[in-house]
């Protein structure tokens, strides 16, 4: 497929390296906030911690589900490149490998933070058992297995060129709040899946139609056929939905609540990644030096970004200050030494066949 290759080099790249520094920023947010969700957790003791909170709504209504979509728009290229046999045991390497290196090294030494030694380090290791954030490759593989079946089957996304409609854009979002709506009666928010250890079940519906839509982006060249207007509209558009649609999701209760909530998710999500996507195809579609560099180490960081916030933060315990200042700074060190750190793993030998 032509269309992708422009965008594929600079832009998309460069938006996986925003999204995955919103992934770091994320869970320092969520160390010093009101929500505890993490290896190491100080609540905050202090007005700014809502500040967090905040971040941390924002940023889960849409980063996540932009992660699957640009995921599934790499998919496709890749499969009729290599084919269903090749494809899979490329991802199965490459998705599979860190998993289980996560699962097997690096998670025991991000827990020590949270470890208080009233049971046996195995035991507690076993009891607490969970990817972390490596769930994202978790359910990206079964999405991936998925789309295997599926073109196995013989079936495949019509190819052609076509821009996206105002209208499409309408009924998708519909949709999908209607979807997600559904779905939280089985699933809350805040439910939280063991063993398989997905933290935001309820976020699925809008993970998998993201992947989806990736597939289709690919197919039909939407990322290069958006008019440059989308991006403004599309902040626009986010704006909009936060200010009306999220006060009925937080001012209200019960199933009106819940359609608020899931209406403002679907809207903010779908506008942010519209504008997003265009914003940078128009005005960072290129990279120098320090762009590639921040590129190649991305998916090495989501990786290994735990163990290093785990250590900061740990180091930092005793630092009285705001919890708004604490996670500026925790966030400063943080962020260069996970590069830093993930261009050393991607040194070793053979490491870059699968990172």
């Amino acid at each position: 497929m032509k269309t992708e290759t422009r965008t594929r080099l600079a832009a998309v790249d460069n938006l996986r390296v925003v999204l995955t520094v919103l992934v770091v920023l994320h869970h320092v947010a969520v160390t010093y906030g009101n929500i505890p969700a993490w290896y190491v957790f100080e609540k905050a003791q202090d007005g700014t911690g809502v500040l967090l909170d905040l971040l941390i709504m924002f940023n889960q209504a849409f980063f996540m589900g932009f992660f699957f979509l640009i995921s599934g728009f790499f998919t496709p290229r890749s499969y009729d490149r290599k084919g269903p046999g090749p494809f899979l045991r490329d991802r199965l390497k490459r998705l599979g490998i860190p998993l289980l290196a996560y699962l097997l090294f690096l998670r025991p030494f991000a827990l020590l933070g949270s470890y208080d030694g009233t049971l046996p380090y195995w035991k507690f290791y076993l009891g607490s058992w969970d990817p972390g954030p490596m769930w994202f490759v978790e359910v990206l593989l079964v999405l991936t297995g998925l789309y295997v079946l599926w073109r196995r089957s013989g079936r495949r996304i019509e190819e052609r060129r076509g821009e996206l409609t105002l209208r499409a854009v309408a009924l998708f979002t519909a949709g999908l709040t209607l979807a997600v709506f559904a779905w939280r009666f089985l699933v809350p928010v805040g439910q939280y899946w063991p063993v398989v250890g997905l933290p935001t079940p309820s976020y699925l519906p809008q993970y998998a139609a993201m992947f989806v839509v990736g597939l289709f982006a690919y197919r039909r060249g939407w990322f290069e056929t958006l008019p440059r207007s989308a991006a403004r509209y599309g902040f626009i558009a986010a704006g909009v939905a936060s200010a009306v649609l999220l006060p009925a999701g937080v001012w209200t209760t019960g199933w009106v609540a819940q359609l608020g909530l899931a209406a403002w998710e679907s809207a903010f999500a779908v506008s942010m990644v519209i504008a997003l996507s265009v914003w940078f195809r128009e005005r960072f579609n290129r990279q120098g030096p320090l762009g590639r560099f921040l590129a190649e180490q991305a998916f090495t960081v989501y990786i290994i970004h735990p163990l290093v916030l785990v250590g900061v933060s740990t180091l930092l315990a005793g630092l009285a200050a705001p919890a708004i200042a604490k996670f500026a700074v925790v966030a400063a060190l943080t962020l260069p030494i996970c590069w830093g750190l993930a261009y050393l793993v991607r040194s070793i030998p053979g490491a870059r066949r699968i990172l």
